[in-house]
């Protein structure tokens, strides 16, 4: 996987051929003559005694299984024909999470140096599938090599204003990684719930965690369960960003400790909206003492390089004791072998060499940048999945407008952000905030099809024409339906 420290790239971008359904659409794709014929007789071929080659071979069956109804069989060998073969290829210069796929009248052939490449080129292949499999399922010849324009293309998934389960942050990390999709950022404490169990301040969640915005139960994940859902994204081949969010935006723990307010006296729990009222106490020990343990904690849980310290909206952090706080908070996150990434507000304080700054909302980015971090965007008027569509969407926000469907694809990520260079960047990332979404299907009501656009923004070539993606979308409508997505039909895109 790539490193949090890793900068943004891109290649020119190549002939974007109307091939429907294809999203994020490939770095190259060449459309040959003929057509593979995918039959109850073909098998997936690949080195079973390879432990990663063989899990994403059963990847792809069970995912094939689930789009035309047939089991395909795995074989251990690489030769016969009209079948699906898969390879590990490290003398091509794809990186981690570029591949290759073929697909003749003679078969299937995927190749990839790394692990990644494999599962990516396994997505593609799989929109290639017609949706539904309408008789016997065919599929065009095509050549494609593909690589990402981005390191990092994340979605953001805030569990804390209500509350999700393990199944359901699977289930987002299965619909992010289709759109290969490659960090979920779970933000797992906010003034309405604190949702990891840290077990040297076990109230936390015990006395925290039970509460959500509007009412009702909250929740937390054990660190069983946190370690559950950083296995099986990994399999996936997302990386979990955990974020801590500090000094403000820490009712839960506040309420749950008395000894972390300056007054030493408790606040109620919260199950409001409105932000900007809490802090941390800048100047007790104790707050650092408690911020190394949950630290420690989370970071002995977290494999993937990078902790959140949030910085967010500290409205009732003084501005000299802002400062101090976020220059010990990065070094706590260091002493622990993390990569620090804050809200792109830390660019206000002394930032250490390496961490990464968010950008979400105003100019601090360029202070950050002036320090020499890079950049993750996550411009809240085109990235923020949270947005309403327009005024007749009943669920969502709208404190920055309504963002269309149109409005969250047609922009060029590179260039959009005054005084930032595509070299500055890391790449996008798209986040919800669940002020309004109780269910699974409320919150991908409001990702999709949004979702699919960001994640094209993220991986495909620059240059990228909206006239050509609403017609890909519009096609890949079906798949989306196919995948019980419960997406809103965007009156921008002609659906089919």
């Amino acid at each position: 996987m790539a490193r949090c420290e890793e900068t943004a790239y891109h290649r020119d971008k190549g002939t974007e051929n109307n091939m429907p359904n294809l999203i994020p659409y490939p770095a190259t794709v060449n459309p040959t003559e003929g057509q593979f014929k995918l039959t109850t007789s073909s098998q997936i071929l690949t080195d079973l005694s390879h432990e990663t080659l063989s899990a994403l071979a059963n990847h792809l069956a069970e995912q094939l299984q689930h789009r035309t109804g047939a089991r395909y069989s795995l074989a251990n060998t690489h030769d016969g024909p009209r079948n699906i073969r898969l390879r590990f290829n490290d003398k091509t210069d794809l990186g981690e999470e570029g591949y290759e796929l073929s697909i003749t009248e003679n078969g299937t052939l995927l190749t990839a140096p790394q692990p990644a490449g494999v599962y990516y080129g396994i997505q593609t292949f799989l929109q290639l599938i017609p949706t539904p499999p309408n008789g016997p399922i065919s599929l065009p010849a095509v050549s494609i090599r593909d690589t990402p324009r981005f390191a990092w293309r994340g979605a953001m998934l805030d569990v804390v204003r209500h509350f999700f389960s393990v199944q359901d942050v699977k289930r987002y990390i299965d619909l992010i990684s289709h759109y290969k999709m490659n960090r979920l950022h779970l933000h797992l404490t906010d003034d309405q719930g604190w949702r990891i169990e840290i077990k040297s301040w076990p109230r936390l969640t015990e006395y925290g965690g039970q509460t959500q915005v509007g009412g009702g139960r909250g929740g937390f994940y054990t660190q069983e369960q946190y370690r559950e859902i950083v296995a099986y994204a990994a399999s996936r081949f997302v990386t979990i960003v955990p974020e801590i969010d500090t000094p403000g935006h820490t009712n839960a723990a506040l309420a749950s400790y008395a000894e972390l307010n300056c007054d030493g006296q408790a606040p109620t729990l919260y199950e409001g909206t409105e932000v900007g009222f809490s802090s941390l106490c800048i100047n007790k020990e104790i707050t650092y003492t408690f911020l190394e343990d949950v630290i420690r904690e989370l970071a002995a849980i977290t494999p993937g390089p990078c902790i959140h310290i949030g910085g967010d909206e500290a409205k009732s952090t003084p501005e000299d004791d802002y400062k101090t706080f976020i220059k010990r908070m990065q070094e706590i996150v260091r002493a622990h072998g993390k990569t620090p990434i804050g809200w792109a507000e830390i660019g206000e304080a002394q930032l250490l060499p390496g961490t990464i700054a968010q950008h979400w909302i105003g100019t601090s980015y360029q202070e950050a940048k002036a320090q020499g971090a890079k950049i993750i965007l996550s411009p809240a008027n085109k990235t923020y999945l949270d947005m309403k569509y327009d005024p007749s969407t009943t669920l969502g926000l709208d404190w920055v407008g309504y963002t269309s469907v149109k409005d969250s694809y047609d922009w060029e990520p590179g260039g959009y952000m005054h005084l930032l260079e595509e070299t500055d960047i890391l790449g996008l990332e798209a986040p919800i905030w669940t002020e309004t979404l109780p269910t699974m299907k409320d919150l991908e009501y409001l990702a999709f099809p949004r979702l699919p656009g960001l994640a094209e923004l993220a991986w495909s070539p620059k240059g990228m024409s909206w006239q050509a993606y609403k017609q890909r979308l519009a096609a890949h409508g079906r798949q989306m339906d196919a995948m019980g997505i419960n997406f809103f039909r965007s009156p921008d895109v002609d659906w089919v």
